[in-house]
């Protein structure tokens, strides 16, 4: 017989897994809780836009507090690398000994599989132009897709040149990672032997239903509790890939299918999951934050409905263009689209929107945490035009 909780009780589970459990962010923070985070979550995703700051920083500030980025940079470009670039959730920064797990995705790129259509062709009838240009960082070094004759000629953000193509179908098979980015956040490759500590290129690869299994694993582990798509969603594992090493998962315990109360679907949780009984304080979370990324897991855990709206009209958007749902004891009570000015040294507050369940000190303890952000951002000025016509608040 399946175990029933409520659904508060799942939410402690997943608020606690993911690092939300009795919230402390007025520690010294050093590289140790840094790392302690990612390993929780299993990974941090990378995105282009930043309009805030970039998607990576966000979730070890809302579970740290203040921290010095560069931290973060310092440990991801460290030696020996403890985390390297690839396709994990999207474009993620992962732990190394994920690596493994995901030769199976490499594999399957290097075959023209499971990647964009647009790289197909470097499978295939291109593949020439792209085993050049890895002869080429073979024997000059490191080389991001600018260092690449006429790859200047087009421009915008998706409008990529034949070399980028070629260099990121390279990357997605294995055959090159990033070394760093610079710029405007424009990936370096570099062979992994190279990048990577040897320790880990010569581990064994694992067969593909393990490798799956392994990862799922940890999906489980990350969110706590979760339905089968929120687990196989967590490292983007197709659909029928999924199912045998699930199954697996279930079978040797390591996920114990539960029903929680309220919800449709069924609901496994991680052997190991803990539901925290202290669920309070306060955070931000970026649109890309792995407790609130899968878009109907919000809205079951949180009652939330949450939709990133960058790609949305202007006209059309409800809630704004870069959208950070607020969390305060447990619970998503507002939503912020947020602004960093660094021109002018501004946070603003370019929306704000309360849920109907928000609590009375919402508001304060927002704006307690806009001042930790915009200090953190080295921003000195919030305006909130939301709040009042004259809300200009200094954070020093």
């Amino acid at each position: 017989m399946k175990s029933e909780i409520s659904a508060s009780q799942a939410r402690r589970f997943a608020l606690t897994a993911q690092g939300f459990n009795a919230l402390s962010r007025d520690k010294n923070v050093i590289s140790t809780h840094i790392r302690n985070v990612i390993d929780q979550l299993g990974l941090l995703q990378i995105d282009s836009v930043n309009v805030l700051v970039r998607a990576q920083y966000v979730p070890v500030f809302s579970r740290l507090g203040f921290y010095d980025r560069s931290a973060l940079d310092a440990l991801i470009a460290g030696r020996p690398r403890r985390y390297f670039e690839y396709w994990g959730h999207e474009a993620s920064i992962l732990p190394v000994d994920c690596h493994p797990l995901l030769r199976w995705r490499m594999a399957d790129a290097y075959q023209g599989k499971g990647i964009w259509r647009q790289l197909e062709v470097y499978a295939g009838e291109k593949r020439g132009e792209a085993d050049a240009l890895l002869e080429r960082i073979r024997a000059e070094g490191p080389l991001a897709a600018s260092d690449v004759a006429g790859s200047r000629a087009q421009k915008g953000m998706w409008v990529w040149s034949g070399a980028k193509h070629a260099l990121e179908w390279l990357f997605w098979a294995g055959r090159i990672t990033a070394t760093h980015r610079r710029g405007s956040f424009e990936r370096v490759y570099d062979l992994p032997e190279r990048v990577l500590p040897q320790a880990i290129l010569q581990l064994p690869t694992p067969d593909q239903t393990d490798a799956k299994r392994a990862l799922l694993a940890r999906s489980a582990r990350a969110l706590g509790i979760a339905t089968a798509d929120e687990l196989r969603d967590y490292y983007r594992i197709p659909v029928k890939e999924a199912r045998l090493p699930f199954e697996q998962l279930v079978e040797e315990g390591t996920v114990i299918p539960v029903l929680v109360r309220g919800w449709k679907q069924q609901a496994y949780l991680h052997k190991d999951a803990r539901a925290g009984r202290r669920v309070g304080g306060a955070a931000l979370l970026s649109p890309f934050d792995p407790l609130i990324w899968h878009r109907a897991r919000t809205e079951r855990l949180f009652d939330f409905r949450y939709r990133l709206e960058i790609y949305t009209p202007a006209h059309k958007r409800e809630h704004g263009y870069y959208v950070l749902p607020f969390l305060l004891d447990g619970a998503l009570v507002a939503r912020v689209d947020l602004k960093a000015d660094r021109q002018n040294s501004t946070l603003i507050v370019r929306r704000l929107h309360m849920e109907p369940n928000a609590p009375p000190h919402t508001i304060e303890m927002l704006m307690n945490e806009l001042r930790m952000m915009a200090l953190w951002l080295d921003l000195t000025d919030i305006v909130v035009p939301e709040i009042s016509s004259a809300s200009r608040i200094q954070t020093n």
